[in-house]
């Protein structure tokens, strides 16, 4: 809550904008400062900024709720619980589909169908809500230059033939998938600290990081002194605004991870071990020798609320894993990819 825009809280636009001219752009900026910082940047007396202060901080700490009144106002709100991914047998493990208000992950090998799933899901995203959609726009940051305008097309036009008949509703939804590429972490960290403005103006109704794990193993070595450290804090910190914007605008935040490989017994790295039942799930021949596991580490995988995991059993075959799910027990359904997408 502390990542907040100070727009949001009730303030002023004209304080906005001196405070914005002085870095202070969220609550966190705010209140970080002393009182006599406050009165230097705002010109207010010592009692004006204390009332500001409370201000600022209810929106940051709002009320307690009983569960009575969450379950309340879950049962009345007017927007979607969950983005159905038209996969029947896995919308119905999951109670309804990706879930909203929570960050979703989708790990697996390459070539497994990840970014395929997160293409379908875009389009999904963009049907009316009748149709089992969010009617909005999407946030796609892709971090390997693997999304495909004319996949996207392509699935969007097998799936849903008897809606997408004309050109004009195929240009409509791709305009609608608002694609950033960015290559490094610093550019994934500043392009989601500028997405709560973005989903408030383009309404938008979904945001994918395709890849989460691309940049971080690729900037943070762990076998450096210093790097684990970092690594650590930089996704907790990406985690920590990523369930913010879902929770605070109720949308589902889609997340592939990549796999890493592990020898029993010669771990080199705290960073990487995973939780049992991530290794029980992608683990490779039962002699122990070597498992596969998701990447990024246990820290990460407590960060996300819902796990999926794709994998290649053979060259033909493929099933999708429910792993984690505060909804679905651990189950499995095989799969395959078609013009259409993902296919039970």
């Amino acid at each position: 809550m502390a990542s907040k825009k100070l727009r949001r809280v009730g303030l002023s636009q004209e304080l906005c904008d001196r405070l914005s001219r002085h870095q202070i752009i969220t609550c966190r900026d705010f209140l970080c400062l002393s009182p006599l910082e406050l009165m230097k940047v705002t010109g207010l007396s010592y009692q004006g900024v204390h009332q500001l202060l409370h201000v600022v901080s209810r929106a940051c700490a709002p009320p307690m709720k009983t569960a009575y009144a969450m379950k309340t106002q879950r049962s009345t709100a007017i927007t979607p619980a969950f983005l159905p991914t038209t996969l029947s047998a896995l919308d119905e493990a999951l109670h309804g589909g990706v879930a909203c208000g929570s960050l979703t992950e989708i790990t697996g090998p390459p070539g497994c169908g990840k970014t395929q799933f997160c293409m379908m899901m875009s389009i999904l995203a963009t049907l009316p809500i009748d149709m089992g959609g969010l009617e909005g726009a999407v946030v796609y940051i892709d971090t390997e230059s693997a999304f495909s305008a004319e996949r996207l097309i392509e699935i969007a036009e097998s799936r849903f033939p008897g809606y997408f008949n004309s050109e004009e509703k195929l240009l409509l939804t791709s305009s609608k998938v608002h694609l950033y590429r960015e290559l490094s972490c610093d550019e994934v960290m500043q392009r989601i600290e500028t997405l709560e403005e973005e989903i408030i103006s383009k309404g938008v109704k979904l945001v994918i990081i395709d890849s989460v794990a691309s940049v971080v193993r690729k900037e943070f070595d762990t076998q450096l002194q210093g790097n684990m450290k970092e690594r650590s804090k930089f996704l907790a910190k990406e985690a920590c605004l990523l369930k913010y914007l879902a929770e605070e605008f109720s949308i589902p935040v889609i997340l592939t991870n990549q796999i890493t490989t592990h020898v029993s017994g010669a771990l080199t790295s705290q960073a990487d071990l995973v939780s049992p039942a991530d290794d029980l799930s992608l683990s490779e021949g039962t002699s122990g020798s070597s498992c596969v596991a998701a990447a990024l580490g246990n820290t990460w995988s407590h960060s996300v609320n819902t796990r999926l995991i794709l994998q290649c059993l053979d060259s033909k075959r493929r099933q999708i894993l429910i792993a984690k799910s505060p909804l679905a027990p651990f189950t499995s359904f095989p799969y395959t990819i078609k013009d259409e997408g993902l296919v039970l």
